[in-house]
């Protein structure tokens, strides 16, 4: 069994990259082979709406027809038997380069019919873990949900399992003092960081081993 994770944070030691390690930690605990991918190591964009993988014809018919640092790694995960997600939200969503993932990675396998059917060949479990600053009050008046709904649609629609882990009120700097940061209370942040992180790698390990144990 082969899981793959992808790092949508520019950062490859905080908190996305983290939980990412533990979800895989947990896979490989079950004997699952794992792989961790930095997205923002990567040179690619985003869909470029040229339709090559929707022509009827095309040799690239059901697969992203552009060519750059994606291109192995979108064929990669046809062999995966799990994909894990990450991304810290940024202006109330993903990373741009996870968004540009995304695209290349979803739009290709969506058949343009009266169904919008998947031409992924298998069904496989898919996750998104997502971080972010802002607490779990101010989270539930965002309307981030029907946001993240739309990634749950897709990733479901394609490729089969969803589930979804959200760390809220992330610690987001060594030192406070060193940023204009007043709308936070650096105690606070800290104590909660010291409380709360160790659970959600627990629940982030936890997703891994239901991955590797699916069946």
């Amino acid at each position: 069994m082969k899981i793959i994770a992808f790092n949508g944070s520019p950062r490859k030691s905080w908190n996305t990259a983290t939980l990412l390690e533990k979800a895989l930690e947990g896979a490989a605990s079950k004997g699952a082979e794992t792989e961790l991918i930095n997205l923002y190591d990567l040179n690619y964009k985003g869909c470029a709406s040229c339709f090559a993988c929707k022509k009827i014809g095309s040799k690239s018919y059901g697969k992203c027809a552009l060519k750059d640092d994606l291109t192995p790694i979108l064929d990669k995960i046809e062999e995966a038997d799990g994909i894990i997600l990450g991304s810290p939200i940024y202006l109330g969503s993903i990373t741009g380069e996870m968004k540009s993932f995304l695209e290349r990675l979803i739009f290709p396998y969506l058949v343009y019919d009266a169904d919008y059917s998947s031409l992924f060949k298998k069904k496989i479990n898919t996750a998104f873990i997502y971080t972010m600053g802002i607490d779990e009050q101010r989270l539930l008046n965002s309307g981030y949900d029907s946001y993240f709904n739309i990634n749950k649609t897709f990733l479901e629609h394609i490729f089969g399992n969803f589930e979804s882990l959200i760390l809220t009120d992330a610690y987001q700097f060594d030192d406070y003092s060193k940023y204009v940061s007043s709308a936070f209370d650096p105690e606070k942040k800290a104590q909660r960081r010291q409380e709360q992180f160790p659970i959600d790698c627990e629940k982030a390990f936890e997703l891994g081993v239901n991955f590797a144990t699916a069946k």
